[in-house]
C-alpha cells in the first residue's frame, strides 16, 4: 500500500512538473512571440517614417526646383520685357505742355518701381543668392523690401555672429520666415513685427518673429483641412521636420503671434 502511494505521489509529481514546464515554455513562447512582433513593428515604423521623409524630401526639393526656375523666367523674360518697354517710354518724344506728359511720366515711375519689385521677388526665389549672401542677408534684404511698401513697421534684431549653415538648412529657415511673413502680411492685420535672430555659442540658432496682429486659435487652425493658414503651417512643420529643427506656435485670438524654429546645428 505504501509503495502505491509513492507511485500515486510520484505520478502527480512528475504530472505537476511536465505542467509547469509546459507553462513554462509557453509563456517563453509568448513572451519570444512579443518580443519579435514588437521588433517587427518597430521596424515598420522605421521604414515608414524613412519613406515619408523620403516623400517629403522630394516635394520639397521640387518645390524648391519650381521656384528657382520661376525666378529664372521672371528675370530673363518678363524683366527684360519690362526693362525693353521702360526704354521706348523714355524715348517718346512727349513735351512737357503735352496733356499726355503726365501720365506717361506717371506710367514710367509705376514701370520703374514693377521693375524694382520684380528683381527683389526674383532674388527672393533665388535659392542660390541665399547661399551666397548667408541667412541673416537675406533676410535683412527682405524686410528692406517690406518696409519700403510701408506695410509693416519692423524691427530687426541680429544677435551674435552667424555660423555656416549646411545649404538646406538655410534654405528651408528662409522659406519659414518668407511663409510666417506671408501669414502676417496677408491674415493677421499687423502694424509692428519684431524678427529676431540668435546665434549662440553652443551651435544652436534660434528664429523668432512675433506681430501685434489678431492672432488665432493654433489648434484650430492646425486642424482644419485645406485652409490656407492650415497648409501654412504644415508646409513650415514639414520644412522645420526635415531638418531637426522644432517649430513653436503661441498666439490666442486679440493676442497676436510669436513663431520661433530653433536649430541644433549638430
Amino acid at each position: 500500500m505504501q509503495d502505491q502511494n509513492k507511485e500515486i505521489y510520484f505520478i502527480i509529481f512528475t504530472g505537476t512538473l511536465l505542467a509547469l514546464l509546459l507553462v513554462g515554455f509557453i509563456m517563453a513562447m509568448f513572451f519570444f512571440y512579443q518580443r519579435k512582433r514588437q521588433k517587427q513593428e518597430k521596424e515598420l515604423m522605421r521604414l515608414k517614417e524613412e519613406y515619408e521623409q523620403e516623400v517629403l524630401r522630394s516635394q520639397l526639393e521640387i518645390q524648391e526646383t519650381t521656384m528657382k526656375t520661376i525666378a529664372q523666367e521672371l528675370h530673363d523674360n518678363i524683366g527684360q520685357s519690362l526693362s525693353v518697354i521702360k526704354l521706348w517710354m523714355s524715348m517718346a518724344p512727349i513735351d512737357k505742355d503735352h496733356e499726355a506728359f503726365e501720365g506717361v511720366q506717371n506710367s514710367k515711375e509705376m514701370l520703374q518701381k514693377v521693375i524694382r519689385d520684380m528683381s527683389e521677388l526674383t532674388k527672393s526665389l533665388h535659392t542660390d543668392r541665399i547661399t551666397e549672401i548667408g541667412l541673416s542677408e537675406a533676410i535683412r534684404f527682405d524686410l528692406a523690401s517690406i518696409r519700403r511698401a510701408g506695410i509693416l513697421k519692423i524691427h530687426f534684431d541680429n544677435q551674435n555672429e552667424e555660423f555656416h549653415f549646411p545649404e538646406q538648412q538655410s534654405i528651408f529657415i528662409f522659406r519659414m520666415y518668407q511663409e510666417m511673413m506671408n501669414n502676417i502680411i496677408k491674415h493677421s492685420q499687423a502694424t509692428h513685427v519684431i524678427v529676431s535672430l540668435l546665434y549662440s555659442d553652443n551651435d544652436n540658432f534660434e528664429m523668432t518673429i512675433q506681430d501685434d496682429g489678431t492672432g488665432f486659435d493654433v489648434q484650430q487652425k492646425t486642424e482644419t483641412p485645406g485652409g490656407s493658414g492650415g497648409l501654412g503651417l504644415k508646409s513650415m512643420r514639414n520644412r522645420a521636420k526635415m531638418i531637426g529643427a522644432h517649430l513653436s506656435i503661441q498666439s490666442e485670438p486679440g493676442k497676436g503671434t510669436s513663431i520661433s524654429v530653433k536649430v541644433p546645428l549638430n
